[in-house]
């Protein structure tokens, strides 16, 4: 067994327990948080499958491959819940907001794992970009459904082309966290800036 598998089973573990404890509206998050890092433990699979499949190197199934399987497969979890439960709107920010957690908290985790902790500030720059990265990303999905959802001539259409949009945002910052000194810096300021005004124009999580 891969260490991957290891961590996941150690983080999943307590979350798994907490799905059956808790009640109401909280059952639901801890379940996303754990679809979440679900998610990422098979987008891992698939795309390491793809990128040997069409002998790849890192850098290209980075921009290619992985944004594509990711954003696909953060998608279903979603897609599967408003079909089968059809939930209320009010509750599907907070859905997508503990779901892209959970998968940018297990991938950051790896992260960790395979490179160390000998220098804390680019691990901390790293993890906040990132997290902001796949929270953008998710808005721009929650902003999808909740404005063509109820349009049936409009819900797969607009929903596969902001599907789209996301995996172009997280193509183009993976392209540039991949570079060097400057290039770098831009990469992980822009999901942190777009973080912080989908806050202030754009609040996502309401009870």
């Amino acid at each position: 067994m891969n260490y991957i598998e290891n961590i996941f089973i150690c983080l999943a573990a307590p979350i798994v327990i907490s799905v059956f404890c808790i009640r109401g509206k909280g059952r639901p998050m801890m379940f996303f948080v754990l679809s979440g890092m679900t998610v990422c433990l098979l987008s891992s699979y698939i795309s390491t499958f793809l990128t040997a499949s069409f002998s790849l190197d890192y850098v290209t199934a980075s921009i290619t491959v992985t944004p594509i399987v990711e954003e696909a497969m953060k998608f279903l979890p979603l897609l599967f819940y408003l079909l089968v439960f059809e939930p209320e709107k009010e509750v599907i920010p907070s859905c997508v907001i503990m779901l892209v957690s959970g998968f940018a908290t297990f991938e950051n985790v790896c992260y960790l794992i395979q490179n160390g902790t000998s220098d804390s500030f680019p691990l901390l720059i790293r993890g906040f970009g990132t997290g902001a990265m796949h929270i953008i990303c998710g808005v721009i999905i929650y902003t999808g459904i909740t404005s063509f959802w109820d349009r049936l001539w409009l819900r797969t259409s607009g929903c596969v082309c902001l599907l789209a949009v996301s995996i172009v945002y997280h193509g183009i910052y993976n392209m540039l966290v991949l570079q060097e000194g400057f290039a770098a810096i831009i990469g992980y300021v822009i999901p942190l800036l777009s973080a912080l005004v989908s806050m202030i124009k754009m609040p996502v999580v309401r009870e």
